[in-house]
């Protein structure tokens, strides 16, 4: 049987993660020690009072009907979360539980953009957000993130005409890849364009316990008239270490989250049950072990750029995230120098090409291993002389 595919899927090829799994595949049965800091999945367990409800809960022969949608319980604990944090009041139709930020990503443009419309997006920038692009047929138009402008999209540069084409701006603060802040001018000056031009704005908030010196992430949702033009993303998969529990939420312009509530009503039937009371007991409880989370990775962060940095490889210091934007050395592309990291030092990265055109001569390094792992990093790139070609 000939079996062929939609157009879409030209779209949709195999990814640089897939290329680089299978490479660390055959360096592992080669022998290799190999560290993979490539990929952005917590290495740490949730706290034990999440765990503990999970285990309870699922025994309750109750919990296993369809939730349809978040329960009044979850909207609730997401609204008062928002309040005690930001100062953000929140209704219970302003909020929408996600199967994961993910879910709602690429299910976004869906919901607002037809076929051809422009979609504002950071380059380089989180893979899901082409995919959304690519899911709706609608067109990106890259926003640079350069190291000159702070890595933040300078509003100023994009066309009046692209601006009055556009239907939505995608934000990411901290960002994957580039664990860039904004602050609240920032976003005051994103109000102001998306009111002028009439743009939707969605902001990925999936790292927003993620941060360090008390550089807190400002919430997009706290800035006068955000809510008239856009809405918030966020997740538990990084702040909470409940990666593969798949629940997040939306919050924000009650039009925009009722819109896409529409759509997810088509789509799924919810989240299991006992996952939703373990995130309302990780939004009301969870505080304490953000604050200690948060010192593991800064470790991580200081003993990795340090470390590097004694070796010759010069990396700005992250004030958020979970992730390194490292400068590669001259002579490289971001590919050959991540394949050269493989093959000399056994150190698995991501080439920045892989976000976006603008992230070519950059690297993604995911702080996920030990001190002691990356250490033995350090010790194994010094070891290659990596930096020379």
């Amino acid at each position: 049987m000939n079996i062929t595919l939609s157009n879409r899927m030209h779209s949709f090829q195999p990814s640089i993660f897939s290329e680089l799994s299978q490479y660390k595949k055959q360096k592992i049965s080669e022998g290799a020690p190999i560290i993979d800091l490539s990929i952005g999945s917590p290495d740490l367990a949730p706290p034990s009072f999440i765990t503990k409800i999970l285990a309870e809960e699922v025994l309750k022969g109750d919990q296993y009907g369809y939730s349809l949608t978040g329960t009044s319980e979850f909207n609730h604990a997401v609204s008062a979360f928002y309040k005690r944090n930001y100062q953000v009041i929140l209704t219970d139709q302003e909020v929408l539980l996600l199967m994961g930020s993910q879910d709602g990503l690429v299910h976004f443009p869906m919901v607002f953009a037809n076929p051809g419309d422009i979609i504002l997006v950071p380059d380089p920038g989180y893979t899901a957000y082409a995919a959304g692009i690519a899911m709706a047929g609608a067109k990106p138009y890259f926003m640079p993130l350069k190291k000159e402008n702070q890595f933040l999209p300078d509003l100023s540069m994009i066309p009046t005409e692209i601006a009055e084409q556009a239907k939505i701006m995608i934000l990411n603060f901290p960002g994957n890849p580039v664990p860039a802040l904004a602050s609240k001018e920032y976003f005051n000056e994103v109000v102001a364009f998306a009111k002028k031009h009439h743009i939707l704005v969605l902001h990925d908030f999936a790292y927003s316990e993620l941060y360090y010196e008390g550089n807190k992430p400002v919430s997009f949702l706290s800035i006068d008239g955000a809510k008239d033009v856009g809405v918030e993303m966020s997740s538990f998969s990084k702040n909470y270490n409940m990666a593969g529990s798949r629940i997040g939420f939306l919050a924000g312009n009650k039009q925009i989250v009722q819109a896409m509530n529409q759509l997810k009503s088509n789509l799924d039937y919810g989240v299991f049950l006992p996952v939703q009371k373990a995130a309302i007991r990780a939004l009301e409880e969870g505080a304490e072990f953000c604050e200690s989370s948060r010192k593991v990775y800064q470790e991580r962060r200081d003993i990795l750029v340090s470390g590097l940095k004694e070796i010759g490889w010069e990396i700005t210091k992250p004030d958020a995230g979970m992730f390194i934007w490292a400068e590669i050395p001259p002579g490289f592309t971001s590919l050959e120098f991540t394949y050269a990291l493989i093959d000399k030092s056994n150190v698995v990265v991501t080439p920045g090409h892989a976000f976006g055109p603008n992230g070519e001569g950059y690297v993604r390094i995911a702080l996920v291993s030990d001190t002691e792992q990356l250490k033995k990093v350090i010790s194994s790139i010094k070891e290659a002389n990596i930096f020379k070609k």
